[in-house]
């Protein structure tokens, strides 16, 4: 439960109880029995050694130096609203001349709000935040948010939309609720097919909320809730209306009970079998490669505009010269050393690694995914997935065609892909990813 981001010198003894593929995460619960502590076994006997119980085989799995995936962590609610704001913000400054501009006006400003005081809550002092200090206290002033650029907008996504801060809104239900029409008022305003299962999914919840008639706070909002399931409603809907429905029935969220699950009864023993010794393989910390992505993040900060990295961004196919003048760089600049080098081209490359890091231009996602799109009739959770597909492909760069059986895909369809398109429709969309992925090489 304590598996990384914890510092108590005192711990002797670690228990793995969970399975570990990521080598990363796996050296960063390997750190937690490392941290030294002077005299803890008694005067001038210090900490020297930890043992660790693995119950789940990790050390017998990375003795085999499988190739393993870092994986992925899906973002936080609190990291997707704040996104999703961002993006809305972006959207209505491209719009400024739009004919509802002053309602349109009042809710950016709400917006930004909202979101400056996530960031003034946001602590200096927290071992989180502490890294992105620079990023955090430009924006605890109040005239960084007057006029947001492009520029600023990717600052912020990338260095604070995934920090904690003080303003907290436990009411998770209605923090969901907030994330579902701002991705319902970005489908809008972008004319994203996506819009009409978001707009399904608000009826459906109307619909769930009209049964709770009874309740005095759904009672006093029984007007809008049948509004809501009407087609009238929805003929002339725009922004502010939409930031209307969010304000009026987000606390009433909660009331919808989740569907019942059986309950399962075990009853059986734990038995812990004999022992067995597995030596620890020899590899790299996980603090070590954090400072190194460091380093590299702060490369390609410096080096945006670079045509490869633009290249790659925009997912168009790489030269060897390209490779061969980004590694140069690479290393004239000491962002890494030739192991380093070596090492990532045993990963795959370094086109690879980089697009893993500073992600695809969403045109560019959308354009990858055009050709796949265009002559198939799809219905809208077909049209939700491929939707995933590219903002996956515009955070990260690239998708392993395995995670297509993984979550957040599975959220639609318990057999991912497999779930929502025929065999034939899988293969071209398998075949898609991996065009994406070999433009990353030379």
């Amino acid at each position: 439960m304590l598996d990384t981001g914890i510092d108590v010198p005192e711990v002797v003894n670690l228990v793995f109880f969970k399975i570990v593929r990521s080598k990363t995460k796996f050296w960063q619960m390997i750190g937690r029995g490392t941290r030294l502590c002077p005299d803890l076994f008694g005067p001038r006997r210090h900490k020297d050694r930890f043992l660790v119980f693995d119950f789940c085989q990790n050390f017998e799995f990375f003795n085999q130096n499988p190739p393993v995936t870092e994986g992925g962590v899906g973002a936080s609610l609190g990291e997707k609203l704040f996104r999703a704001r961002l993006d809305l913000i972006g959207e209505l400054d491209e719009r400024s001349q739009d004919s509802d501009a002053e309602s349109l006006i009042v809710l950016r400003k709400g917006l930004v709000a909202h979101l400056f005081e996530e960031v003034q809550g946001m602590s200096l002092d927290n071992f989180i935040v502490r890294p992105q200090r620079r990023h955090v206290e430009k924006f605890q002033a109040k005239e960084a948010w007057n006029d947001l650029t492009t520029e600023d907008r990717t600052e912020l996504a990338e260095h604070i939309a995934a920090l904690p801060s003080a303003v907290v809104d436990d009411d998770l239900a209605a923090r969901q609720f907030d994330y579902l029409i701002l991705m319902t008022q970005l489908a809008l305003l972008r004319a994203d097919p996506a819009f009409v299962a978001l707009q399904s999914r608000i009826m459906g919840i109307a619909s769930q909320l009209e049964e709770l008639g009874n309740v005095p706070m759904v009672s006093a909002e029984m007007a809008l809730i049948l509004e809501v399931q009407t087609d009238q409603y929805w003929e002339d809907i725009n922004l502010p209306i939409l930031e209307t429905l969010r304000r009026r029935l987000r606390q009433l969220f909660k009331l919808i009970e989740p569907g019942e699950r059986n309950i399962v009864y075990t009853d059986f023993e734990d038995e812990i079998g004999p022992g067995v010794d597995v030596t620890l393989p020899i590899g790299a910390s996980g603090t070590d490669k954090a400072r190194f992505l460091m380093k590299v993040r702060h490369f390609l900060s410096q080096h945006k505009d670079h045509i490869t990295i633009q290249k790659l961004k925009r997912n168009e196919q790489l030269t060897p010269q390209d490779l061969t003048e980004l590694e140069r760089i690479f290393v004239d600049e000491a962002v890494g050393s030739s192991e380093d080098l070596d090492r990532i081209r045993a990963d795959g490359g370094l086109g690879l690694f980089i697009r893993s890091l500073v992600g695809l231009d969403r045109e560019a996602a959308k354009h990858a995914l055009a050709e796949f799109m265009d002559g198939r009739t799809m219905t809208a959770n077909q049209i939700e997935f491929v939707d995933l597909i590219i903002d996956y492909l515009t955070e990260r760069g690239l998708i392993d065609p395995r995670r297509l059986y993984e979550s957040p895909f599975t959220d639609l369809d318990d057999q991912g892909v497999s779930g929502l398109f025929p065999a034939a429709d899988v293969q071209a969309l398998v075949q898609v990813l991996n065009e994406v992925r070999g433009r990353t090489a030379a």
